[in-house]
């Protein structure tokens, strides 16, 4: 009876060894793939001529994004079905919103950005 019991315990440990040890597997294969496809379309996105350069949420599904294309800039908006051009946005604009100027000017409230960018 004592070496039943011994027996058990033993192929109890080896099944979550073999467990453990499939599960440990799994997961590196995961993580392999993941390095592999993650590479395959940073490759794939590395000659494009379309940069997506900031990106802000405005609803839970909802996203303003200011892409480049070209030589262009453009702003859309991203819902979860569609996609809608607000416009094109002059290079200065951009140049003007990254500006150290608008860095360094501290906490602004949404009126103070907006009579500024009306003023422009």
């Amino acid at each position: 009876m004592l070496l039943s019991s011994t027996s058990k315990r033993v192929d109890s440990i080896g099944q979550l060894l073999t467990v453990t040890l499939i599960f440990i597997f799994v997961l590196a294969l995961t993580y392999f793939a993941t390095k592999l496809t993650a590479g395959l379309q940073k490759g794939r996105l590395a000659g494009s001529i379309v940069e997506v350069l900031e990106t802000i949420k405005i609803a839970p599904t909802k996203y303003i994004q200011v892409v480049r294309i070209g030589k262009k800039y453009f702003s859309y908006i991203v819902c979860k079905d569609t996609v809608t051009l607000l416009g094109e946005v002059a290079e200065e604009d951009i140049t003007t919103w990254n500006s150290a100027e608008t860095k360094s000017s501290g906490n602004m409230n949404f009126k103070e950005i907006f009579d500024k960018f009306r003023k422009q």
